[in-house]
């Protein structure tokens, strides 16, 4: 079996992000054989090696587990965060998943959890273009100029956002699709034209759609879904080559 950074290993397990790892392994948090390594570019035999974090044994499993919940509001997509309520807590399953991506504590709707490293990072790295629809309700009915003008850009922070699709589905309702995921970017565009979101549903990642599962639920991906999933990948990767 080829050897493998010890970072990208703890990706491949799904234990957290390769640029997680570098952090872990500099802090000393990670051992090879019962000796730490603090050393950024060390290879394991994944074969032979045995790799711990914080004395967790870490394993890369050879079943592949894609999963979609609609969170709830209320719950942090984080797999641990201090005295609050994380989007693990509604998943009974003995393996470890990571969430996709993130949804801040008071939106709703599609999240992804796997512990493919590979596509998680693919799936959460901003130079793909993966698209995100989301269902918004605000307070008040927003102009169809307040609306072209998100759907051309918005300046956050000094940068401006990608353009986005937008389409309206009622007087306070309307469809957003984005290509890009600042903290909270949404709920800033939204203001930024003078209004203010009270609800916030993802509907669909790339082609993943959330469909009619119900809120705090979760299901296993179908085959198909996979495929398709996996399908949109390598043609993203086309274009980008």
């Amino acid at each position: 079996m080829p050897l493998v950074r010890l970072q990208k290993y703890l990706s491949q397990a799904g234990y957290c992000s390769r640029r997680k790892g570098e952090k872990h392994i500099a802090s000393g948090h990670v051992t090879v054989n019962g000796e730490t390594v603090t050393q950024l570019g060390v290879s394991i035999n994944p074969a032979s090696d045995r790799v711990a974090v914080n004395g967790q044994t870490i394993r890369v499993r050879s079943e592949r587990i894609y999963i979609a919940l609609n969170k709830p509001a209320g719950y942090i997509s984080s797999c641990k965060h201090y005295n609050a309520r994380i989007v693990l807590d509604l998943i009974d399953i003995e393996e470890r998943v990571n969430p996709v991506g993130r949804l801040d504590k008071d939106s709703v709707g599609l999240l992804l959890l796997t512990n493919d490293g590979a596509l998680h990072q693919r799936l959460s790295h901003p130079s793909y273009d993966h698209e995100k629809e989301y269902e918004v309700t605000v307070a008040r009915p927003l102009s169809d100029g307040a609306l072209r003008k998100m759907a051309a850009g918005i300046l956050l922070n000094g940068v401006k956002t990608r353009a986005a699709k937008i389409k309206r589905i009622a007087s306070q309702q309307f469809r957003i699709t984005l290509q890009e995921g600042r903290n909270r970017q949404i709920r800033r565009m939204v203001a930024k034209v003078g209004g203010k979101v009270v609800r916030l549903k993802r509907i669909r990642i790339a082609c993943l759609k959330l469909g009619n599962l119900k809120e705090g639920r979760w299901r296993h991906l179908t085959d198909v879904e996979k495929a398709t999933l996996m399908n949109s990948e390598i043609n993203v990767r086309k274009r980008k080559g």
